[in-house]
């Protein structure tokens, strides 16, 4: 993680690279001592795969909310992008383009299998160009907003931690990305 130059804008990037590693390896970059329990979580995000990414690499990126670490235990709820995904040319992969997950226990690969297409859908993307996004939280519904969109991209109403968890809110990648934030925002419900 360090600050960099990212296509003209001062920007957050954050890597991982685990090489021989399957892409599902996260890396998670949080804001210690915020406690975000309801609000709105906006950030500009762009995500592209690292030239030696595994070949399952899509240059996820994201963000995470509600997030606890306590006694090398982590929890968290997280829903994130896909670039590479959004112009593919195979039609069931553009409908990965966007993800929820939850840790512990609700990663993509168990959401996917016990739930086809509920945690997940189609957004336009282009890799490496910055995408606005925001997330807004309520009890147990997430809504994911891309760009300038006026309906979410991915409504998730059965956040997996329950209505009453609270915690930090932070940034995500998977292995093989490199991810640049900028303008991260964050505001509690009222």
């Amino acid at each position: 993680m360090r600050a960099v130059d990212y296509r003209g804008h001062p920007a957050l990037e954050v890597r991982r690279i685990v090489s021989g590693a399957a892409p599902d390896i996260d890396t998670f970059a949080f804001v210690p001592g915020l406690d975000f329990h309801d609000g709105t979580i906006e950030l500009e995000i762009a995500g592209s795969p690292l030239p030696d990414a595994p070949p399952g690499a899509r240059g996820f990126v994201g963000a995470v909310f509600r997030v606890q670490v306590a006694d090398g235990s982590f929890a968290c709820e997280g829903l994130y992008l896909r670039p590479t995904n959004g112009r593919a040319e195979d039609q069931v992969r553009r409908n990965h383009s966007t993800q929820y997950f939850a840790y512990p226990g609700y990663d993509f690969a168990r959401l996917r299998r016990e739930a086809p297409a509920q945690y997940e859908s189609y957004v336009d993307l282009v890799p490496g160009e910055w995408t606005a996004i925001r997330i807004d939280v309520k009890g147990t519904t997430a809504k994911l907003f891309v760009g300038d969109a006026l309906q979410p991209a991915l409504i998730v109403n059965d956040l997996k931690r329950g209505p009453d968890s609270h915690g930090s809110v932070g940034l995500y990648v998977d292995n093989g990305t490199d991810g640049h934030f900028r303008n991260l925002r964050v505001r509690p419900a009222l």
